[in-house]
C-alpha cells in the first residue's frame, strides 16, 4: 500500500510506501548495513534489541538539514555511551556515510544504511517512490522493540522534534 501526499519535499506532495510505523507495535523487521573495519555487516531488528533504540532516518547525510538532524543526535546522545543503540538511517552508500561522519567527528551514532533492499524504507512506511529516499523523522524502540515514539517530519526538508524523541528514549531507561 502506498500513501499518496503523506508528506512534502519542497512544498511538493509524495508519496511514502508501505503502511505506517505504530506506536505501541512490535517494531517492524529491517536488514540495514554498515561498513567499518570487519568490512560491511548487516544490521537487523534482532540486533538492536535488549537497549532502547532511537533510529534518526534522514534522505541523505550529504544535505544540510540532513547534516544538522545527524550532528544534533550526535551532540545529544553524548551521555547516553552504552546503554543504548542510536543509529543515523538512510539509503546513501554505507562508504558515503563514514565518509560524512568521519569528517564531522560523529562518534554517539552509528551509520545503517538501507541502500541494498530499502527494506526499512518499505517496512517502515518510509520510502518516499517519487525519490526513492527515505522520508526524514524518527523513531525509539524500548529494549524489547516496541515502538515508544515515532515521527515522519511532514516536509522533508524541515528538522524533526529532537526534544521530543530525546524525552522518549529517557523515559525507556527509567
Amino acid at each position: 500500500m502506498s500513501r499518496k501526499g503523506a508528506i512534502t519535499f519542497k512544498g511538493n506532495p509524495m508519496t511514502l510506501a508501505g503502511e505506517a510505523v505504530e506506536v505501541g507495535k512490535p517494531a517492524p523487521e529491517f536488514t540495514l548495513h554498515s561498513f567499518g573495519p570487519e568490512g560491511l555487516k548487516a544490521i537487523t531488528l534482532a540486533d538492536v534489541k535488549g537497549k532502547p533504540t532511537i533510529l534518526s532516518v534522514v534522505p541523505s547525510v550529504d544535505t544540510g538539514v540532513c547534516a544538522t538532524q545527524t550532528r544534533t543526535f550526535n551532540e545529544k546522545l553524548g551521555s547516553y555511551g552504552d546503554k543504548i543503540n542510536a543509529y543515523t538511517v538512510s539509503v546513501d552508500l554505507p562508504f558515503a556515510m563514514n565518509r560524512f561522519c568521519g569528517a564531522e567527528g560523529i562518534e554517539n551514532i552509528q551509520k545503517a544504511s538501507d541502500y541494498q533492499t530499502r527494506s526499512f524504507g518499505n517496512n517502515w512506511g518510509m520510502l518516499i517512490e517519487e525519490l526513492m529516499l527515505l522520508a526524514r523523522g524518527t523513531y525509539v524502540l524500548d529494549a524489547d522493540g516496541t515502538v515508544v515514539y515515532g515521527e515522519v517530519v511532514p516536509e522533508a526538508t524541515q528538522e524533526p522534534n529532537y526534544d521530543a524523541a530525546i524525552a522518549a528514549l529517557d523515559k525507556c531507561l527509567g
